[in-house]
C-alpha cells in the first residue's frame, strides 16, 4: 500500500511525495494482516493522507468512512473465472476484498483492458471509473543482450545451449501439461529441451508423471529442482532461449511476455485473454486448448530463423509501450484526477 501526503505538515515529505504507512503499535505489528485490512483506516487521517493506493486488489475496510480519497489496482479476476482452481475459502476472501475495494475506491486501476472488462462483467464497476495503467517489468530486462553473459549463465547452471523457456507457477492454468503433450507429438521432429522456471504441487506431479510415462523426463529441466536460480541471471536465461512458451489459458497481463520482449526473445503465447495487449504484433499466437496448435507454434518458431528475427524486432518496438516511466505517468494521472 502507499499513500500521497499533502503539503503543509511539519516533518513530512515534500508535496506529492509517496510515503509508506507501517504498523507502529505492538498489536498491529503482531497482526499485520488485520492491521492492513482493517485497522489502518483509523490512522489515515492522522497521517494526513490525501490519496490512499491499495496496490493489489485490496483497500482497508472502513476507508469509505474516513473521507480519504482512494484508488486500488486490480491485477485480475482469475479466481472468479476459474474458482475451481482455488481453495473455496480463498475465493470467498478474495471476492469480499475485491468487491469492497471496487465499491469504496474513487477510481479502480486495471492493468489491462481484459481486467477492465472483467471488472465490468463480474462486479458491475462503471466503465468510466476504471482507468487502464499498463505495467512495466524490472529494468534489468531492458539491458541489451550480452552473449558472453548468456554463455557464462549456461555454464554456471549446466544448461543446454538451445532450449525453450517456461516461466511461471506450475499450475493448471499455465498449461505446462499441454506443452509436454506437444513435445511428445514432436519427439521425432524437434529435439529442443524445455527449461521450466517455476514450481508447483499436485499439477506439477501430474506433469512429471506424464513426462516419465512418455520418456521425456530428460527433455524437461525443472530448474528449481536442480539449483537455486538467482534473479540476476533471469535476463540472460530469457536471452539464451529459442523462445518463451507461454500458452496460458488466462492472465491479467502476462509479465513474462514483456520480460521476453525486452530480452529480444520470441514469444509463443495464447490467443484470447490479455495476450494480444502484452504481445502485440510481436508474438506467435496459438490455441491454448489445442495440442496441435501449440506443437505447430513450437515447430514454426524453432524452424524459421527469419520469423524469429522478425518477432524480436517487433518485440523491441512493442515493449516501448510498457516502460516504468509510462506506468508512473499513468498512475500519477489517476492520483491527479482523484484530487481534482
Amino acid at each position: 500500500m502507499c499513500a500521497l501526503r499533502p503539503q503543509g505538515e511539519a516533518a513530512v515529505p515534500p508535496p506529492g511525495a509517496v510515503t509508506t504507512v507501517v504498523p507502529r503499535q505492538f498489536l498491529h505489528r503482531l497482526l499485520k494482516p488485520v492491521w492492513r485490512s482493517r485497522w489502518v483506516s483509523g490512522e489515515l487521517k492522522s497521517n494526513g493522507i490525501d490519496v490512499f493506493h491499495g496496490l493489489s486488489a485490496e483497500l482497508p475496510f472502513g476507508i469509505h468512512r474516513t473521507g480519504v480519497r482512494s484508488t486500488v489496482t486490480m491485477h485480475d479476476l482469475i479466481f472468479e473465472r476459474y474458482p475451481r482452481q482455488y481453495n473455496p475459502i480463498d475465493v470467498n476472501t478474495y471476492r469480499k476484498k475485491a468487491k469492497y475495494a471496487c465499491q469504496a475506491a474513487d477510481q479502480v486501476i486495471a492493468i489491462s483492458l481484459q481486467t477492465k472488462a472483467d471488472l465490468i462483467e463480474f462486479y458491475g464497476v462503471p466503465e468510466e471509473k476504471i482507468p487502464v495503467c499498463y505495467q512495466a517489468c524490472d529494468p534489468s530486462f531492458q539491458v541489451p543482450p550480452d552473449p558472453q553473459k548468456v554463455r557464462e549463465m549456461l555454464v554456471r547452471y549446466n544448461l543446454p545451449s538451445e532450449y525453450f523457456l517456461y516461466v511461471g507457477s506450475v499450475i493448471e492454468r499455465k498449461n505446462l501439461a499441454r506443452i509436454a503433450e506437444a513435445m511428445f507429438r514432436l519427439k521425432d521432429r524437434l529435439n529442443v529441451p524445455l527449461i521450466v522456471l517455476g514450481d508447483g504441487g499436485a499439477y506439477k506431479k501430474k506433469v512429471e508423471a506424464y513426462l516419465a510415462e512418455k520418456g521425456l523426463t530428460s527433455r524437461v529441466i525443472f530448474l528449481n529442482d536442480v539449483t537455486k536460480f538467482a534473479f540476476r541471471d533471469l535476463p540472460a536465461l530469457y536471452q539464451g532461449a529459442l523462445a518463451l512458451l507461454y500458452p496460458s489459458t488466462f492472465e491479467g497481463f502476462g509479465i513474462p511476455i514483456l520480460e521476453a520482449l525486452w530480452s529480444h526473445t520470441p514469444v509463443v503465447t495464447a490467443s484470447g485473454s490479455c495476450f494480444a495487449e502484452t504481445g502485440g504484433n510481436a508474438a506467435l499466437y496459438v490455441d491454448p486448448f489445442s495440442i496441435d496448435s501449440i506443437a505447430d507454434g513450437m515447430l514454426r518458431v524453432a524452424g524459421e530463423p527469419a520469423l524469429r528475427q522478425d518477432m524480436v524486432e517487433k518485440g523491441i518496438l512493442h515493449a516501448q509501450h510498457f516502460t516504468p516511466e509510462k506506468c508512473a505517468d499513468a498512475v500519477m494521472n489517476v492520483y491527479q484526477n482523484i484530487l481534482k
